[in-house]
């Protein structure tokens, strides 16, 4: 059944092919939206509360700074290193052979890197394999009375010894860690040390999920993010990767504080090399992004069909794939044309076949007529 004089009829739709028309759409839409987003954790496709997304679009968005994901290390070879700062959060695996060495070259180069890591392996072994003097602790920092929502989201405070500490008041954690600043430590910027950015109250202390706070006996202050020149360029550790998540860049000041870790740069690397969670459709964009081949062969097949098209082979090709495609015998009945002893012109064939059939297009009609044509011709003369 057909809406007459609707829109489906403008169309040339009936409703059941409506529906399987619009549950297509849905269908591929699902799959695209699966395809270009994530559920991964620290994910900067993922816009749930524990991705990046928003830190992502903050960077993206920024005036005067290029923000740029990467799946690769390559882009550290490539980048101007004294106006880049990499964001490396909590990396799934560790960064070994010519992907560390790459790093190792970008901050001898004059590159910042940044590493949020609380409690994997990975985040460490890049400070060290850097030449950082930093290390994260990888227990549990907890506060007994200067904390957010629990314990477990101790609230830290500027030391306001360096530059980039006098930009925010304080950070709030979750699930953090302490930061060791090893024996380069300095209350304040000394030549060749490590500065201690923030720290959290006296009454902090570091254990298992399951540490009683009777049974602690040292309450002090931990450092929880440092900086640290390394070759020509600078090292920060940061004890806690959930200030980048989303349920966590809002509160104070950790937007403040990630945004000042770049505000004076050129361009940002987002290092998403060593981590999960970009969807299908992001990889594929990323990887025709960097692949010069990749976009060599789409450019040369654009160009082909751009001159098909000129020359009008294209329509010639795709009525050849479509005639092939279709039934080689018509039958003049199914048409619904009766022969008559007196032959019809050719021209009052097609407008009785346009009239019978509005919605099949030029060529179908002039396919038919063919059809019919060579059906006269085969059969006796009246």
């Amino acid at each position: 059944m057909r809406w007459e004089g609707g829109i489906l009829e403008g169309f040339g739709l009936d409703w059941p092919q409506a529906v399987a028309l619009l549950l297509a759409v849905v269908l591929v839409l699902a799959l695209g939206v699966g395809a270009a987003t994530s559920t991964a954790d620290f994910s900067p496709y993922n816009s749930d509360w524990d991705g990046t997304s928003d830190l992502r679009a903050d960077v993206t968005s920024a005036q005067d700074v290029d923000g740029t994901l990467t799946r690769d290390t390559d882009r550290y070879e490539t980048a101007q290193a004294n106006e880049t700062v990499a964001f490396v959060v909590a990396p799934d695996r560790s960064y070994e052979g010519e992907d560390l060495e790459r790093v190792i070259d970008f901050v001898d180069r004059g590159g910042t890197l940044v590493v949020f890591e609380n409690f994997a392996a990975p985040g460490n072994d890049l400070l060290e394999g850097v030449g950082a003097q930093a290390r994260v602790d990888g227990r549990l920092l907890r506060d007994s009375t200067e904390y957010a929502e629990s314990t477990r989201m101790p609230i830290a405070t500027s030391t306001g010894d360096h530059r980039l500490s006098n930009v925010f008041d304080r950070l709030t954690l979750n699930y953090a860690s302490a930061i060791d600043p090893g024996t380069g430590a300095e209350d304040g910027d000394g030549d060749g040390d490590v500065t201690v950015l923030a720290r959290t109250s006296n009454h902090s202390y570091l254990g298992a999920e399951d540490t009683d706070l009777e049974e602690v006996e040292d309450l002090r202050s931990y450092p929880v993010a440092t900086i640290e020149p390394v070759g020509n360029g600078t090292v920060v550790a940061v004890g806690d990767p959930s200030i980048t998540v989303n349920a966590m860049y809002g509160e104070p000041d950790n937007g403040a504080f990630l945004r000042a870790l770049y505000a004076d740069s050129e361009s940002v690397l987002l290092d998403h090399s060593h981590g999960d969670g970009v969807p299908p459709l992001v990889g594929l964009v990323l990887t025709f992004r960097g692949s010069p081949l990749a976009q060599l062969l789409v450019l040369g097949s654009a160009v082909a069909v751009c001159g098909l098209e000129a020359t009008g082979h294209l329509r010639k090709i795709v009525t050849r794939l479509r005639r092939n495609a279709e039934p080689k015998g018509i039958d003049p009945d199914d048409v619904g044309l009766e022969r008559p002893k007196s032959e019809l012109s050719r021209d009052e064939r097609i407008a009785f076949v346009e009239e019978r059939y509005p919605d099949w297009d030029d060529d179908r009609v002039e396919r038919v007529i063919d059809a019919l044509s060579r059906t006269d011709s085969d059969g006796p003369n009246d």
